[in-house]
């Protein structure tokens, strides 16, 4: 009878390490799915696209592999509203059963699309929004940014006007999440004297009552955030009617970037704005992933591209060192915490919110030895080894 039971015992210890070596190999034999999902039309269309160009490089490189395993990648608009980018994740968790999320641009998106990706446990790697909440109170164990906490580049903008010796600043973004961060991180290191905040609606286009405010309040400086399309325009309406000869224009990365350059043209030249990447950044990461974009899409990347492509880079790393088993979101989490991939910003690494320390600089826009018109990073940063404010608030859950 005990011999009975011995060999029961085995023959069922044999069909479970079977089972689970089954179940292994099935994993392992089916591709990784990411959900890039992203605003890929209206006026903020082009800061998606670079993020799935940058994201969609990255994978090329890599022979489409993420951890060495076949991955697929399913590119969706969200067309910059929280209605649709929350109905489009809940399809890409739920029915392509994506392991993992990116691509987001814009921060009221992103909030949208939170709930239903954590409730599946679906890792989110943030290409770009950042917002306050996920950094402090309602940091998740399954949001991960490659990007940015949202106020950190004007915190350093804030910290560069306010070293300038420019006294009154008028400030301009837009009323939504992130252009709330904005004007936060910009008052947290700027102590003059704020003559003006301006809310327009996100994707605004003309700026007629903004600038006559500036005409009214007179300041030295005027700090924008307003990105895409608004930027663009935003800078045009400035420089037609004279206004660069009495106010100082500065603005974040984002508001003085390449896509924005190549649409605005020789009005920025001089401009400083603030960020935690440039072109020119001198590392073999950053050169190789600046040369192969150029190559592939035949234009400089803007900090939209260099954040897909890290973000694509740091699930590399985190299939790679969970050893490919997805299923395992403890080792996932493990690995992602640890980051091990080659930042194209040079150091990178997380704090305990899931937000990086990093360095922010300012770049200010010149023509280079090529004659181009684009940003030319100054090498001693503005923040060193930055956190985010509101670390302090995260009780990030086991």
């Amino acid at each position: 009878m005990i011999a009975s039971f011995q060999r029961t015992l085995r023959t069922t210890l044999v069909a479970g390490a079977a089972c689970a070596a089954l179940a292994a190999y099935a994993q392992s034999s089916e591709p990784v799915r990411v959900g890039l999902l992203s605003t890929l039309s209206g006026p903020g269309a082009g800061l998606g696209v670079d993020i799935r160009d940058g994201f969609q490089l990255a994978m090329k490189l890599q022979g489409n592999k993420l951890g060495g395993r076949a991955a697929e990648v399913i590119v969706a608009d969200d067309q910059a509203s929280p209605d649709v980018g929350r109905q489009t994740a809940d399809r890409l968790v739920k029915r392509d059963k994506v392991d993992f999320m990116t691509g987001i641009v814009f921060s009221n998106v992103m909030l949208a699309v939170g709930a239903p990706t954590f409730a599946s446990h679906t890792f989110y790697i943030s290409a770009n929004a950042g917002p306050s909440q996920y950094a402090g109170e309602q940091c998740n164990p399954y949001f991960f940014s490659a990007s940015y906490q949202n106020d950190n580049m004007h915190e350093a903008a804030g910290q560069v006007v306010q070293s300038k010796g420019f006294k009154r600043v008028a400030l301009i973004a837009p009323n939504y999440p992130a252009g709330k961060d904005a004007l936060t991180g910009f008052k947290r290191y700027y102590k003059g004297e704020v003559t003006s905040e301006s809310l327009p609606t996100l994707n605004q286009l003309n700026f007629s009552v903004e600038i006559a405010q500036l005409r009214a309040s007179k300041p030295d400086a005027v700090y924008i955030f307003l990105p895409g399309g608004m930027g663009i325009n935003f800078i045009k309406q400035f420089v037609v009617v004279g206004l660069p000869k009495d106010i100082t224009l500065f603005g974040p990365g984002f508001s003085g970037d390449e896509d924005v350059i190549r649409a605005v043209g020789e009005s920025m030249l001089g401009m400083f704005n603030t960020s935690q990447w440039g072109h020119d950044m001198d590392n073999a990461a950053n050169k190789k992933f600046v040369a192969a974009f150029e190559k592939e899409y035949g234009r400089l990347p803007t900090l939209y591209a260099a954040q897909g492509y890290d973000a694509a880079q740091l699930m590399d790393a985190a299939v790679r060192d969970s050893k490919g088993k997805l299923d395992d979101k403890a080792a996932v989490r493990k690995a992602l915490e640890a980051a091990k991939f080659n930042s194209v910003r040079g150091n990178f690494k997380f704090n305990t919110n899931h937000f990086p320390i990093q360095d922010y600089y300012a770049r200010v826009i010149t023509k280079d030895a090529k004659g181009r018109i684009t940003n030319r990073l100054l090498a001693t940063p503005v923040l060193k080894n930055h956190a985010d404010a509101y670390v302090g608030s995260c009780k990030m859950p086991g």
